[in-house]
């Protein structure tokens, strides 16, 4: 019987075993991922055109060491070994993918050159134009915080309101149902010939975008609060603004801020469609004149930004959740 045991529990460890022994290899699979990346670029010949990758392989001599310092330092530091284990599976896939483009593109141009720059040519755009990128990424973020707010501080008592009172939803669903699921990039030719300049005609389509998105939201959020809420603050002498203001809204409040990721989301898409028809400047306006010179490691070094800036501010908007939800923190992670 014990023996049977003691093969059962063998067989139970061995699995487990072989996942330790994988995990403890694989940040030297790693830096032998990150030393074939600079064999291969330095070592096989070229048949796209490279110009200057002196800013790629100095980056990646920097994070191959970066990553080598924290395998180190999570030798003394279980909440580093913690991370270290849960990243280096993305950061391997990662580096697989940049191995195999630069094979197909700039080793063997299998993805034919313009259309599919190498790794180390968009690299060279974000070091080499990274002004025009960083002051573009700012007027994109002006637009976007510009029509956002402006959206948000409309789409959202206007959800409120018809989510607490039935006459004014009644006169305001029609035009809801009519003019929300118009696409805000819909209204381009009409916008820039109403308002005086690009500019203001794109903080409208952005913030229409918003609108829709913040008013259904609203509504849904304070109409689904729970009567028993509102009869309990009657019975204990509350007013119609106390109802409001202290149950109903912050009852409708992660529904809200559910909301807001997903007019973020539209307001994303409308900024930059307007960014390339109309406003010049943004990153949107960037992609367009890249694209106009045929430069297209140019624009893979834009959306590049646009990701990481878009990222950006919907990690923000989480940070402000988390703060106000104190109650829901975690439940809903990006």
């Amino acid at each position: 019987m014990s023996l049977s045991k003691g093969i059962v529990a063998r067989n139970l460890a061995l699995p487990r075993l072989r996942s330790l022994k994988l995990a403890s290899l694989q940040p030297a699979i790693s830096l032998l991922l990150i030393a074939l990346l600079i064999l291969v670029h330095k070592i096989l010949p070229n048949v796209q055109p490279s110009g200057n990758t002196t800013n790629f392989v100095d980056l990646v001599y920097v994070l191959a060491g970066l990553y080598a310092a924290w395998w180190i330092a999570s030798s003394f530091v279980g909440s580093l070994k913690a991370r270290l284990e849960y990243a280096t599976p993305i950061i391997i896939a990662v580096l697989v993918f940049l191995n195999a483009w630069e094979l197909l593109t700039l080793k063997s141009n299998i993805f034919p050159a313009p259309y599919f720059p190498s790794i180390s040519k968009i690299i060279g755009v974000l070091f080499s134009d990274w002004q025009l990128l960083g002051l573009s990424a700012l007027y994109s973020l002006r637009l976007l915080i510009l029509g956002f707010t402006c959206g948000a501080a409309v789409g959202i008592p206007t959800g409120i309101a018809m989510g607490w009172s039935q006459r004014f939803s009644y006169w305001m669903t029609p035009i809801l149902r009519t003019v929300g699921p118009i696409p805000a990039t819909a209204w381009i030719p009409i916008v820039l010939v109403a308002f005086p300049s690009s500019f203001w005609a794109s903080v409208f389509l952005v913030a229409l975008g918003t609108w829709f998105a913040m008013t259904i939201m609203s509504w849904s959020g304070v109409a689904n609060v729970d009567n028993a809420y509102f009869e309990v603050g009657k019975t204990l002498g509350a007013g119609n603004w106390y109802l409001l203001s202290r149950i109903a809204l912050p009852a409708a409040l992660p529904i809200i801020f559910i909301g807001s990721f997903k007019a973020l989301s539209v307001s994303f898409v409308a900024l930059v469609v307007a960014e390339m028809l109309g406003v010049r400047a943004g990153l949107g306006w960037y992609i367009q004149w890249a694209y106009g010179w045929a430069q297209y490691q140019n624009v893979y070094a834009a959306l590049i930004v646009m990701g990481l800036l878009f990222s950006g501010v919907i990690s923000f908007v989480f940070y402000i959740r988390d703060r106000v939800l104190v109650w829901q923190k975690g439940l809903i992670k990006w």
